[in-house]
């Protein structure tokens, strides 16, 4: 009776030790790739947002409060062929339907966005995914600090929400807002809040 419930149990063990091992040697083996790929499409994105860049500075990272919630940010200075900043590209995260938004907004020195693109977004397809088609991201470009979202006729500084998809709209806008205070209140007002 015991040789009927050790010998299974002994097995089991085994076959679990064995696989995590394996999975550690797996992910110790892919970590180091995942990490160069996700440098790899931070620089992309940086180029798609802020395409008249030549160069960029190093990069900065911290905490920031908007709107009532904390979060982590980076951002690094766009630079010309001679070495002057033309702006910012800045990258902030929100939460979405789906989750994490990771947003990349640039950010010119007149304060208008120059373009976003998304690091990190895992919303439902069809839906809040078409927030990384073109039409909805192009609505981004030229807008200034308080954006908001309207559901119906957009006019002045407001996107139009997504159909189906408000929460996802609302969550990036959140992003890109949030990019635009830390240009105002941390580059350009000099505050410290990360």
């Amino acid at each position: 009776m015991k040789k009927a419930i050790i010998i299974p149990t002994i097995s089991l063990f085994l076959i679990c030790l064995f696989a995590t091992l394996l999975l550690g040697v797996v992910n110790g083996v892919t970590e180091e790739k995942i990490a160069q790929n996700a440098i790899i499409t931070e620089e992309n994105s940086r180029k798609i947002v802020m395409a008249d860049a030549k160069s960029f500075g190093e990069k900065t990272e911290g905490e920031y409060t908007f709107d009532g919630t904390t979060a982590p940010y980076s951002y690094v200075e766009a630079l010309d062929e001679n070495g002057n900043s033309i702006g910012y590209v800045f990258v902030t995260a929100s939460t979405g339907y789906g989750g994490k938004i990771s947003t990349m907004t640039g950010i010119d020195k007149d304060g208008k966005v120059t373009g976003i693109e998304f690091l990190e977004i895992g919303e439902t397809v069809g839906l809040g995914m078409n927030a990384t088609k073109p039409t909805f991201k192009e609505q981004f470009k030229g807008m200034v600090s308080g954006i908001s979202v309207n559901k119906n006729a957009p006019s002045g500084n407001e996107i139009k929400a997504l159909t189906g998809a408000t929460i996802t709209s609302k969550a990036v806008t959140k992003g890109v807002n949030t990019a635009l205070d830390i240009y105002e209140n941390v580059i350009k007002g000099g505050a410290n809040n990360g």
